[in-house]
Formats: C-alpha cells, sequence, structure tokens
C-alpha cells in the first residue's frame, strides 16, 4: 500500500489532469473526459464515469478522490435564498449561500475555513483562520448548490468566510477550473471578487488582467476609522489602498467596486460621505452601500434604512455611483459566518451535556 496521499481530482485543472492522466499511461483525451465528468456533469463517484475503462475506475478509486461536500444544515429564506452548511472530507464546515436574482442563480463561495483578517463587524472571523481551501474545494460549493437545487448558477462572488487574496493561489487555480468550456464555463465577467484591501496581492491579481469585478471592502474613507473596523488597514492603509486600486483599474480597464458596510454612528455621517467622495474621486467607481446583519458579540449596530437612503443621495450628489445592496437571506442567519459558529456553539454544548 501507497504512502501518499491520494490526488483530488477536483483540484486539477485541465492542463494538470492531463498530466496526471497521461503519467498513468493513459491517452490525453482521457483527462478531458474526465474533466468533463468531475466538473460538468458533477459526479462525486468514479463509477459513475461510465465511458471509462474499467481498469482506470478502479486505478482512480485507488489512488484519488472527489471533492464532495456533504450538507449538514440547509436553510431557506422566504425570499428564495438558500444558506448551507457544508462538511468537508476533514470535518471542517464552511457557508455558501445562492441568491435568487432575476438575471440567474448567484453562489457565494468561502475560500478559507476561517478567516485571519479581523474585521470586527464580521462573524467569519471571530474563531481565526483554519486552513485554507483548495480549488476543488472552492469549485464543489458551487457543484453542491447547483446539484441541491436542481437550477443554473451562472454568477459567483468570492464574498464567504475568508479573504481570497490571502489564499491567491488556489483561488486563482478555482477561476481556471470554473471558468474553463469543459466544466461550468462561468465567464469572469459573470465573477465577483472581494477584499480587504491585500496591496500586493491586488498588484498581483492586476498582472493576470482577469475580466471579473473586484470589490474593494473599504467600509470607511478615513485610517482612524477604517483601522478600527478593519485591522488590515495597519498594514496597508488609505494612502497605499487607494493608489493599488487605481493601478488595478489602469492595468485591467475594468471599474472597481467598492464595498461599504453602514454601522451606526461610526461610518455613516455626512462629514463621512464628503470624505468618501473625495477619497475616490475620478476613479469612475461604483460604491455598493451595505446595511449591516446583526452579528452576536459585535459592537456594531445597523444604519437606518432613511440614513442609508441620505448617505446614498449624497454620494450621488458628489458625482458618486452609489447602490444599496439587497437584504437577502436576513431571516437565516445572514451575516457570514454566523451558520457556522452557531453550529460550532452547539456541537461544544452537546459534548459539555
Amino acid at each position: 500500500m501507497s504512502d501518499q496521499r491520494p490526488v483530488c481530482l477536483t483540484d486539477l485543472t485541465l492542463s494538470r489532469l492531463t498530466d496526471y492522466v497521461k503519467g498513468m499511461g493513459q491517452p490525453a483525451f482521457r483527462a478531458k473526459q474526465i474533466f468533463k465528468w468531475v466538473h460538468q456533469k458533477l459526479v462525486t463517484d468514479f463509477s459513475a464515469m461510465t465511458d471509462q475503462p474499467k481498469s482506470l475506475i478502479q486505478t482512480l478509486e485507488q489512488n484519488c478522490t472527489l471533492a464532495a461536500p456533504t450538507i449538514r444544515r440547509r436553510q431557506q429564506s422566504k425570499d428564495g435564498t438558500v444558506k448551507y452548511l457544508l462538511q468537508l472530507a476533514d470535518g471542517n464546515c464552511i457557508e455558501t449561500v445562492l441568491m435568487r436574482y432575476h438575471y440567474g442563480n448567484t453562489v457565494c463561495v468561502s475560500t478559507q475555513v476561517g478567516c485571519a483578517m479581523g474585521c470586527r463587524f464580521c462573524a467569519s472571523t471571530q474563531a481565526g483562520r483554519v486552513r485554507d481551501l483548495t480549488p476543488g474545494e472552492i469549485a464543489s460549493e458551487i457543484y453542491t448548490a447547483q446539484k441541491d437545487t436542481g437550477e443554473r448558477v451562472s454568477h459567483i462572488v468570492l464574498m464567504g468566510i475568508g479573504e481570497p487574496l490571502h489564499n491567491f493561489d488556489n483561488v486563482m487555480d478555482f477561476l481556471e477550473l470554473i471558468s474553463c468550456p469543459e466544466g461550468l464555463n462561468i465567464g469572469m465577467r459573470n465573477i465577483s471578487l472581494s477584499t480587504c484591501g491585500l496591496v500586493p496581492k491586488i498588484d498581483e491579481l492586476a498582472q493576470r488582467k482577469l475580466q471579473l469585478t473586484l470589490s474593494v471592502s473599504l467600509h470607511a474613507p478615513d485610517n482612524a476609522v477604517r483601522s478600527s473596523m478593519m485591522p488590515v488597514n495597519d498594514a496597508y492603509p488609505l494612502e497605499e489602498l487607494i493608489p493599488a486600486c487605481r493601478r488595478y483599474q489602469k492595468t485591467t480597464g475594468r471599474r472597481i467596486s467598492f464595498e461599504y458596510s453602514m454601522v451606526r454612528g461610526v461610518n455613516d455621517s455626512p462629514a463621512m460621505a464628503r470624505k468618501l467622495a473625495d477619497l475616490i474621486r475620478g476613479m469612475g467607481a461604483h460604491v455598493n452601500l451595505i446595511p449591516i446583519n446583526p452579528v452576536d458579540g459585535s459592537p456594531y449596530s445597523a444604519t437606518d434604512e432613511e440614513n442609508v437612503r441620505r448617505f446614498r443621495q449624497m454620494l450621488e450628489n458628489l458625482g458618486v455611483n452609489a447602490t444599496v445592496r439587497r437584504r437577502l437571506g436576513a431571516d437565516i442567519s445572514a451575516a457570514c459566518g454566523q451558520l457556522r459558529r452557531e453550529d460550532a456553539k452547539q456541537a461544544a454544548q452537546n459534548g459539555q451535556a
């Protein structure tokens, strides 16, 4: 018996899968067939690959795995949003959300188990980062939602648990998997990636010239307030972040979207709106105002709807394009990381019983 760890085929891009299959003495066309079974037909059992030789199936079963998370909890909102707590092969849990819009279904994926960024309004980070997700594990979140609902997923947002640019290489491989014509073939323009502002990685992403939408979690227009909300600002303050965003736009030709969570008495004043407009003036950027979901243990509370409306209008008057994000799934622990934390707390209580 080999001591080598099994190879997860879901993790392999088509070119790497081709190299792997050829290394087994198989013709290259087998790789494309297997890739389609995994990423287009979404099988999670090698025996379902009915056009493969039995000898190859046996070899794959002995030496390989497929990413196949189990649905530990499933909640569906009255607005149609579905939130999943998915359990991975090693027992860790992540969250995935399917949101239904008039233009199609969007899945919000996690990229890490937990998060190291420490944003104080976010439930995902309260227990810290456990590990990165592999490319196939990220892709399997989408596949699981699509199989569960029986509905096609057309858009992806990397805005779940974790900081995508903190798991850069795996996320880049995931993007290659999910956009591959032999897989789900979701175009880059239908993908949004959210970052809290890791400046070196924003520059590295820009050099790839992907046509995805980069969403930067800004949340405050000055360093004092932003650092109080987001510790990452101490490492990459606005004087570094905003120029990086401008470089990204110039290199890729893609407009930046800034996320701005509205927190009562912290970042929702007219003065903050003016600072924000001054900060991003001339970029043609879009600001997405987010009424925060309540998170247990967080000192922050949401701004009322009327103040959000006034803030948006003031930005518009100052020449900044701004919209208010629809609140989906508010009745099903919608705050990112909340369902995972509730499950861990319940498990701990059961263990003490």
